[in-house]
C-alpha cells in the first residue's frame, strides 16, 4: 500500500453481493473502494492514472480466468494482490500464489455485513433488526473473529461482573442471534459453540 492517509482498493468480483460486504467492511476501516464486475473492467482500473493502492481478485470472472488476470498484473505491476474465491484446492491456492498473489482467501466468507458506524447489520443485502444486546454479542464475536470468547468473557462484557454465572442469559441471546443470522438456526455455521466454553464467530 501507498501512504495515503485512506487507501484505495479496487474489488475485481462478478457477484454484487461479495463486492457490497467487502465495499462495507473496507468503508468502515477507512479504504476508498472501487468495484469492477469483469476482468477487463479490473484491468483497465489497474492501468488507470489514479491506480488503487491494492486489489481484491476473484479467480472465477466471466471474461477471463483469475490466474489469467494475475499473471497479467504481474507483467508490470506490483500491486498488492489478495485472491477471494470459491476454490478451496491446494493445487488453486499454490497456482495463484505462485502467479504472483499476496494471500488467498475463500469463499464463503458469510453474507452477513456488519455497518460499525451506522450500528447496522445487514444479511444477503437486507437489514436485520437486532436488539442491543444481540448487537452487542456480535460486535464482540466480531472484534475477537475465529477466537473463542468464554461465556464468563461475554456476560462481563455485556452484563457486567454481577452476571458471570448467568450463562442462561447468554444462551437465550444467542439463540435469538442465530435465528436472525444463521440459515439453519439448529446447525450455526458462522455462531459456533465451543462446547463448555464459549462462542466464536467464523468466517465459513
Amino acid at each position: 500500500m501507498t501512504g495515503n492517509i485512506h487507501p484505495a482498493v479496487l474489488v475485481i468480483d462478478d457477484e454484487d453481493q461479495i463486492r457490497r460486504a467487502v465495499r462495507l467492511t473496507l468503508e468502515s476501516a477507512e479504504f476508498r473502494v472501487s468495484e469492477a464486475p469483469t476482468a477487463a473492467a479490473g484491468l483497465a482500473a489497474i492501468a488507470a492514472a489514479e491506480r488503487p493502492d491494492g486489489v481484491i481478485l476473484d479467480l472465477g470472472l466471466p471474461d477471463m480466468d483469475g490466474i489469467a488476470v494475475l499473471r497479467r498484473i504481474r507483467q508490470w505491476s506490483q500491486i498488492p494482490v489478495l485472491v477471494l474465491t470459491v476454490r478451496k484446492s491446494e493445487e488453486d491456492i499454490i497456482g495463484a500464489l505462485d502467479a504472483g498473489a499476496d494471500d488467498y482467501l475463500t469463499k464463503p466468507f458469510g453474507d452477513v455485513e456488519m455497518d460499525r458506524s451506522a450500528r447496522v447489520v445487514r444479511r444477503a443485502g437486507a437489514e436485520v433488526k437486532l436488539t442491543g444486546k444481540e448487537y452487542g454479542l456480535l460486535l464482540l464475536l466480531a472484534q475477537n473473529r475465529g477466537r473463542i470468547i468464554t461465556h464468563r468473557e461475554i456476560l462481563r462484557s455485556l452484563w457486567g461482573p454481577q452476571a458471570e454465572e448467568n450463562t442462561h442469559y447468554l444462551r437465550v441471546q444467542m439463540t435469538h442471534l442465530r435465528k436472525k443470522l444463521e440459515a439453519e438456526p439448529h446447525k450455526p455455521r458462522y455462531l459456533v459453540t465451543a462446547e463448555g466454553i464459549g462462542y466464536r464467530l467464523l468466517d465459513a
